[in-house]
């Protein structure tokens, strides 16, 4: 971790350098004391990309397998992490997630994302039974209500409250590395690359606007088959 940071700041410092370089020539060259700018042609240096943190299948079992019992709480912050999970949606779509955007007969949200942008993401059995547990045992809520989740005083369930209760239950369940809400987004994602989803199914599931944003779990997958050769290669 460290080397990856230091190796940032390192290509910070210099693109940094570059630019004052650039700048003190372009002065020289509008002066008349150059005619040519010698750094006219130089890149500045890419800084290196940083790779989403993601669970592995069995942390995620761990995580949502360890919420158990059937009190309002449990059963609710049971079915947001599968929901969560079966979906990739990102934490404000899941808190403001209306019941009209909820079909669990078919098997599908309707979510919001940037600008808007609607999308249709399907919904696994799993992530379908544990919402419907908590549907059934939801309190009712004043008509202006329209959210699926709530919180105990009834009001919409927030992005903070839940990034709260994600920290707290990845800590019981033994989870040593850092894990928030957009975590297990990146798990949904970075799983279904690594068992063969086409990116651009994936890409629609996510909202992204970009082909490219999504391909940044490519190199996810990539990694996974290097570190999958190097574990279990007799020569790796």
């Amino acid at each position: 971790m460290w080397g990856r940071k230091a190796k940032g700041i390192q290509v910070s410092s210099l693109a940094r350098y570059m630019a004052s370089l650039r700048a003190f020539y372009r002065f020289l060259v509008s002066e008349g004391q150059l005619q040519k700018d010698p750094t006219a042609f130089l890149q500045s240096p890419r800084k290196p990309e940083r790779l989403p943190r993601y669970l592995s299948i069995e942390d995620v079992s761990r995580l949502i397998g360890s919420v158990r019992g059937q009190s309002m709480d449990r059963v609710r912050l049971r079915a947001m992490l599968e929901l969560m999970y079966a979906t990739g949606l990102r934490v404000g779509e899941l808190t403001q997630l209306t019941l009209d955007q909820l079909d669990l007969t078919v098997g599908y949200v309707r979510a919001f994302g940037k600008g808007s942008k609607e999308r249709i993401v399907p919904v696994g059995e799993r992530a379908k039974l544990a919402v419907q547990g908590y549907l059934n045992k939801r309190p009712e809520t004043p008509a202006s209500i329209k959210t699926v989740f709530v919180s105990n005083r009834k009001t919409p369930m927030s992005p903070v409250q839940f990034w709260r209760l994600v920290r707290a239950t990845a800590r019981a369940a033994g989870i040593t590395k850092p894990v928030t809400p957009h975590t297990l987004r990146h798990s949904f994602a970075s799983h279904l690359v690594q068992n063969g989803a086409d990116l651009r199914a994936v890409q629609e599931m996510l909202g992204h606007a970009s082909i490219s944003t999504t391909q940044i779990y490519t190199h996810l997958s990539r990694s996974h088959l290097q570190q999958a050769h190097k574990r279990y290669h007799p020569r790796g």
